[in-house]
């Protein structure tokens, strides 16, 4: 098995659920499995040190997991137009992985949730995308071949997968938005396995 790493930090929840939809998506390729993480919180407050273990949800994310993985699927919410602290956090340690080129040449997806329509979705996962070039990994995206990208009125971008959660949260997933993040799952771990097929 080709394990696609799905590495996101949820505050509200719902990136939390679009992981799991790419997560179900990397699975429905034959020979992919998706491995699930999340990013620990950060906070002023330095001296209290986070426990290794989440109270919910996937995982903390090791560096391990990085090297392991065929591919990365990675999330945020969107915090004025880019990615949330923790997450930006979590990339500002992986120098060593840059200079050793652990991630070099691996496919990667981009996902994130915003409350608003006009919230920063597009801008959000171009930011994420930078520093997953500087690793050399080469961004997969959704082709507007999906049906879904033209249909939606929420969320969904060529960029990659997202959500409108709405001012308090109250908007479910949408048909379309589940449908496109299955889809970029299959897309990614279609990629990963087609390179690992032609390492």
């Amino acid at each position: 098995m080709n394990d696609i790493l799905v590495l996101y930090y949820s505050r509200g929840g719902h990136t939390a659920q679009l992981a799991r939809l790419i997560a179900r998506g990397i699975e429905e390729i034959p020979g992919m499995r998706a491995r699930l993480r999340q990013v620990p919180p950060v906070a002023p407050v330095t001296e209290t040190a986070q426990p290794p273990v989440p109270d919910d949800g996937a995982p903390y994310v090791t560096k391990q997991d990085l090297a392991e993985c065929s591919g990365l699927a990675l999330g945020s919410p969107t915090r004025f137009g880019n990615m949330a602290a923790p997450l930006k956090h979590f990339l500002d340690t992986t120098g060593a992985e840059w200079a050793s080129g652990t991630l070099a040449g691996k496919p990667a997806a981009l996902f994130t949730s915003t409350s608003t329509m006009h919230g920063g979705q597009e801008s959000t996962l171009l930011t994420m995308a930078l520093p997953l070039l500087h690793h050399g990994m080469l961004i997969v995206g959704i082709p507007f071949t999906e049906p879904a990208l033209t249909a939606t009125h929420s969320g969904g971008t060529p960029y990659g997968a997202s959500h409108v959660a709405g001012a308090k949260g109250e908007n479910a997933i949408s048909e379309h938005e589940r449908e496109l993040a299955r889809a970029l799952g299959r897309r990614l771990a279609d990629a990963a396995r087609k390179l690992a097929a032609g390492a």
